[in-house]
Parts: C-alpha cells; structure tokens; sequence
C-alpha cells in the first residue's frame, strides 16, 4: 500500500491516504507530492499595436532629431556636432515621452534611471549605426555619398532599430510577466 500501510485510512477531502497513522491532520509519514515540472513562461512576442506604435514614436523623434539639427546648423549657426549632440538629446526625450506615455504607458515608472537607461540604449543604437558606416567607408572602401547613405542611415539604421526596441522593451520598460527579450 502506499503512503501508509494497513492502518493508514483515505481523506475524505482528496482520496490520498494520510500517513500510518490513518488521521486526516496527523500523518506521520506523509509527504506531498513534489510539484509538478512547469515549462518555462514563455515570453511573449511582440504586438502588432506595440510595433507600430514603437516605429511612430520613433518616426517623430527622428523628424524632431532631423529638424532641429538642420535649424541649428542653418539659422543658429552652430557646429555640427554641438548641433547634432543638441538635436540628439532633444529626440531622445520625445522617443522617450512617446514610449513612456504611448507604447508603454502600462509599464511606465517614474523617475529618472528608466530615461538615463533609454539614453544609454539610444547611444548604443547611434554606435550601431556608425560603426555600420565606418565599416563601409574605411574598411570596404565604399566612399561615395550613396554608399555612406546606404550604410548609415539604411543598414546602420534598421539594425539600431532592433536593438533600440530590445532595449528599450528589456530594461527601459519591462513588464510584468515579460522576463528577458522577445527573441526568446
């Protein structure tokens, strides 16, 4: 028999014996069983709604990032890369109080680590996209204005896309439930 021999009695609750004893509270032996073995929580994919709403905000962020980079470089007449460090930030924070107010409203906290995070991975996505075009221009020797084009702001771009949403979805705004990346 199992779980306690003959003198041992079912609980009238669950059907299980409780133990030599035979009483319901006072098993001597009683083990519970060992739970069983879950699969790991899968993580969640990405949303269609959470997609396009990262790539609008993004979209915004650019045109604030492109515009106030031309105004400052024409009319204010800075250099270009106090002009581009300025434009930078400027998108950083729209990008950031889009996602933090749209995309990821549900997993906003406040404070100021989750937006010196976001510009961490938002420095780590502009390094992206540099070394796509360093890689180009000085070590494939592609130079003309195309190929800096191409390399820069397509490839250099659309790879510091990926990583700026795995960043800003992983440490920036993560979600209860969601642990980890959506690669899985």
């Amino acid at each position: 028999m199992v779980g306690g021999g003959a003198t041992g009695r079912r609980d009238g609750a669950t059907g299980r014996r409780d133990g030599a004893t035979g009483h319901r509270d006072g098993a001597t032996n009683h083990r519970e069983p060992a739970p069983a073995l879950t699969p790991p929580r899968s993580r969640p994919k990405p949303t269609r709604r959470e997609l396009l709403a990262f790539a609008t905000v993004g979209l915004l962020a650019y045109a604030v990032d492109l515009a106030l980079f031309t105004w400052l470089r024409g009319p204010a007449a800075l250099d270009p890369l106090t002009a581009k460090a300025l434009s930078f930030v400027a998108g950083c924070t729209v990008a950031y109080a889009g996602n933090a107010l749209g995309t990821y409203r549900h997993a906003h906290r406040g404070g100021l680590r989750p937006y010196a995070v976001f510009v961490a991975v938002n420095v780590a996505g502009a390094a992206v996209q540099l070394l796509c075009l360093a890689v180009s221009h000085y070590g494939l020797g592609l130079t003309s204005q195309r190929a800096d084009t191409v390399s820069g702001a397509g490839i250099g771009m659309a790879l510091a896309t990926v990583l700026r949403f795995w960043g800003t979805r992983t440490w920036v705004f993560p979600t209860e439930g969601r642990v980890g990346s959506w690669t899985g």
